[in-house]
């Protein structure tokens, strides 16, 4: 089998690389404490002005709770307007630019809070009793429109609870911004996912009267905001997200799927009014993951391409025009002026928030990241390679920094979320498991097998119905290869997951004795008893159907199958609160291990759900995390 590398494009700025200099200076130990202290930061929106740029920073330094952050363009200098402990999170600033509306919970419940754009106290716009879910500006900056439930809506927390209520549903409501008088506009019955004004009289909502179905059967809706019945305006292709208005109320804009994909990824635009919802995506193969728009045709979207986020300018008409940047791009804003902020990171730089000029120009305005001074990242190298099929595999190859060059290193192969997701470079979650590991001397290696998005549509739908099918192929054909190349141990080898990498790590044990360690966090044992357990199966059954008319398929598809053959050391990890996988897919694992005197432990985290959002939660999987390889894959 070939190997080979790609070179890599975040190379390609080198003047920009000399300006951000070294990732970090002298060698420190990356401790599992240290791993997760990183920064991230998101949902980016320029000032009417451009002068400010208002954003949400989260870590799990505050137990993954967002604080809404105000930078001033021309100085760098970051104001936080979240108070000590709270959470704060989707900054909007007005049209007219006066003030910062944002949802804070420094109150108790979310509630809409305004804060004066130069700096002063901010005040609760709104005071639901059961908080507020999102909220919109209307254009002429006059009122607020928001989704809440009824004050008298029963509690979510304590008695009976009785499935598929009307009175769950959050319903939209408009507020006056001077006088805080409010209405409500929702009829009863019908779910709300999202909400934009199309102009200073109509909203535009994705929205079901169908509620209990769980099945994609959203469509786009005009609502007048002084009542009446709900107009249906659009059936975009399921499933879609992602609604957008166009500045002068003429067209909107979703992100949806082409050819009936799991996942919504690929950009449509329509007239309002009319019948011509359009794919007007960049390309084949990349994928939508956030846009902007500012001005009537111009749309602005940041799309995953394999490993790299990218940026693109699609205008009326135009050939989509790819902005050129050095670093994988996360969440971005384009100011009136053409401006560019965006969050740049890489697997050798953690996130920061740079500015990109009109004219190309690039500076960093504020570095994100605290207590990194000393701490080294591992090298990544990027590459592809044919699989079992000859279908092209995209995947990461991390080692330690300055490893011992004949050394033969023990690997972990870490499988990513999903499976519509990727790995990408930067540092997050998945990644930080992987330089903690590499800081300690293994290689990681990570993999976008067939299922993963960033690629084309028919490699994202390879998986239907195939879990642990081409996939796991895919990852064993990619490492095999990585051995063959040499400097790894193939007597040590482990691996390890979560959620869709935890079940991918859960069926490998099944299928195969070579790792001598697996880590499976909030995985699926049983696809059956998930499907009928979990909070939303519309996912699932876009890949299986259901079980009570694929029985055979979901049974096909489930490592509880082939578990009498498993043999490898496995850590279970899972909050006991998880919906998405419930915490009883890790409860039989973990019984099934033990039955067959396979070596076992699980760790559940309490008051946690399918991510533990604790800080001390994770750095302790984190210590597990290392102290189950170290044990079991150290020796020869």
């Amino acid at each position: 089998m070939n190997l080979w590398i790609r070179v890599c494009t975040l190379r390609a700025c080198a003047a920009l690389f000399a300006l951000l200099g070294p990732a970090f200076g002298a060698e420190q130990p990356l401790t599992p404490q240290q791993a997760l202290s990183y920064i991230r930061v998101s949902d980016f929106h320029f000032s009417p002005d451009g002068s400010k740029l208002a954003f949400f920073a989260i870590s799990y330094r505050w137990d993954w709770l967002p604080h809404v952050r105000v930078l001033d363009i021309a100085t760098g200098r970051t104001r936080e307007l979240t108070p000590p402990g709270k959470s704060e999170r989707s900054p909007q600033w007005s049209p007219g630019g006066e003030a910062l509306a944002f949802l804070s919970n420094r109150g108790g419940k979310p509630q809409v809070y305004l804060a004066p754009a130069d700096g002063g106290e901010a005040v609760a716009l709104t005071a639901r009793k059961n908080g507020v879910q999102s909220f919109h500006w209307a254009p002429d900056g006059r009122s607020i429109a928001y989704l809440a439930k009824d004050d008298d809506a029963p509690g979510g927390d304590t008695g009976p609870q009785v499935a598929d209520r009307d009175s769950d549903l959050a319903g939209l409501w408009v507020v006056d911004v001077q006088s805080k008088a409010q209405r409500k506009l929702a009829n009863p019955g019908w779910r709300i996912d999202e909400f934009q004004w199309q102009d200073s009289a109509r909203i535009l909502a994705a929205a079901t009267n169908e509620p209990s179905v769980e099945e994609n059967t959203d469509a786009i809706y005009s609502v007048p905001i002084t009542g009446g019945a709900f107009g249906l305006m659009s059936r975009p292709p399921q499933p879609f997200d992602s609604l957008f208005v166009s500045p002068d109320g003429k067209e909107f804009a979703v992100r949806s799927t082409r050819t009936k994909g799991p996942v919504a990824r690929d950009l449509f635009l329509g007239t309002v009014g009319g019948n011509d919802l359009r794919d007007v995506s960049v390309r084949p193969g990349l994928a939508v993951a956030e846009m902007r728009w500012h001005e009537p045709g111009t749309v602005w979207v940041r799309v995953v391409d394999g490993f790299v986020n990218r940026l693109y300018r699609i205008s009326s008409g135009g050939v989509p025009q790819r902005i050129d940047l050095p670093l994988s791009a996360g969440s971005f804003d384009v100011s009136r002026n053409g401006d560019i902020a965006f969050a740049g990171e890489d697997f050798a730089h953690l996130p920061a928030i740079y500015l990109r000029s009109r004219d190309g120009r690039m500076r960093e305005l504020a570095p994100v990241q605290e207590g990194w001074d000393g701490i080294r990242l591992a090298s990544t190298t990027i590459f592809e390679t044919g699989s079992f099929d000859g279908t092209p595999i995209e995947a990461a190859l991390m080692k330690p920094y300055a490893a011992p060059a004949q050394a033969k290193l023990p690997l972990v192969l870490l499988v990513h979320g999903g499976p519509s997701s990727n790995f990408s470079a930067g540092y997050g979650w998945e990644t930080g498991w992987a330089q903690l590991l590499a800081a300690h001397g293994y290689a990681v290696l990570m993999v976008n097998p067939r299922g993963s998005n960033g690629y084309s549509e028919e490699f994202l739908k390879a998986n239907r119905g195939d879990w642990g099918g081409g996939d796991y192929r895919d990852l064993m054909a990619v490492l095999d290869a990585v051995i063959a190349k040499g400097g790894i141990d193939p007597g040590r080898l482990g691996i390890g997951g979560w959620s869709y990498g935890g079940e991918m790590s859960e069926w490998a044990i099944t299928q195969t004795r070579r790792f001598r360690a697996a880590v499976a966090g909030a995985g699926v044992f049983d696809q059956q008893a998930e499907f009928e357990t979990e909070d939303d199966p519309s996912g699932d059954e876009w890949y299986f159907g259901t079980p009570w008319e694929h029985r055979e398929l979901f049974a096909r598809n489930s490592p509880s199958t082939h578990i009498r053959d498993a043999r490898t050391p496995t850590l279970i990890l899972d909050g006991e609160e998880d919906e998405n996988n419930p915490v009883g897919q890790s409860k039989g694992l973990y019984r099934a291990l033990k039955h067959f005197g396979v070596e076992t432990e699980m760790v559940l985290y309490p008051d946690e759900g399918h991510s533990p959002k604790n800080g001390a939660y994770n750095i302790d999987m984190f210590t597990r995390i290392l102290d189950w390889y170290d044990r079991h894959m150290k020796k020869a």
